[in-house]
């Protein structure tokens, strides 16, 4: 892969107030110098969830590119494409009147160890709607009360694989024509128990870490005596402050970091395709 030494044509553009940012001058394929991946990684902790557009990349270009921020790793519950283990395919066909990802949530919080982030590569999209939003979980952390604040700094959650609140992993996948041959069918759900309010490892901001989609209930508390208080959270966290909407085409990259975003791809275009390649990257024990 060539070294570009020339970095002076990078521009970082933020999207929206508090997360996102669109990098521009950057040509993925043709390599990036030290410098320009030194910018990359940084804008990527400033801004939270960073894009790019009209990249061609072919699968193993992605991985490498993936790899400029963690180790590529291993989606449990989609088969890989082939050749590829780093990589799930994400479809929607025009048949289907649901979407992958249509609910806010961290990827992989279920697990005891989530992916600390996320590469998504557009190859398809539809000619209207199929955004991405993208919530700001620290932003979310620093607008609470102090009272708040003091009460979930102790607590942790129960994470669940299961989807449970949002009628089931398994029926979500089955409603994809597309997809649920991919489908990996889990034997039982995985779960693991993390910190309420993280600790960003690079960073040192603290972020609110629950979500939708896996956060069943808190640690020693039974749901219904937790929902009260994650369901506020929940809707807290998607203030329309705290977000950001990216807009795909085909050769769009979005980069995000699961330890401190929510994300949420829109289903908004039913009866086009919407076909994208994803590589997500191995993580550490939330603290």
């Amino acid at each position: 892969m060539a070294n570009i030494d020339n970095v002076d044509s990078i521009e970082i553009r933020p999207l929206a107030g508090v997360i996102g940012a669109e990098i521009f001058g950057v040509d993925v394929a043709s390599g990036l110098s030290n410098l320009a991946r030194e910018q990359i990684h940084q804008a990527f902790l400033d801004h939270k969830a960073i894009f790019f557009r009209d990249q061609n990349l072919s699968p193993r270009q992605l991985v490498d590119f993936a790899g400029l921020f963690g180790k590529p790793g291993i989606y449990p519950f989609v088969k890989h494409v082939d050749d590829y283990p780093e990589i799930i395919e994400l479809l929607t066909t025009e048949t289907d009147t649901v979407n992958f990802g249509r609910n806010w949530h961290s990827d992989t919080t279920y697990m005891p160890k989530p992916f600390l982030g996320t590469v998504l590569y557009a190859l398809e999209t539809p000619s209207f709607g199929g955004d991405t939003q993208f919530a700001n979980m620290t932003a979310a952390y620093e607008a609470l009360s102090d009272g708040m604040k003091a009460m979930l700094d102790g607590l942790h959650a129960v994470n669940s694989s299961a989807q449970k609140r949002l009628g089931g992993r398994a029926n979500k996948m089955k409603a994809l024509s597309a997809m649920k041959d991919t489908y990996v069918k889990e034997s039982e759900p995985i779960e693991a128990v993390h910190p309420v309010v993280r600790t960003h490892p690079e960073t040192g901001e603290k972020a609110l870490y629950v979500n939708r989609s896996h956060s069943v209930h808190f640690d020693g508390m039974t749901e219904e005596e937790s929902e009260p208080v994650l369901k506020y959270l929940f809707d807290h966290c998607t203030r329309p402050e705290f977000l950001c909407r990216f807009r795909w085409e085909p050769g769009s990259i979005a980069v995000w970091d699961n330890r401190c975003t929510l994300h949420q791809a829109i289903g908004d275009y039913f009866g086009s395709r919407r076909r994208m390649h994803r590589v997500t990257l191995e993580g550490d024990a939330p603290a």
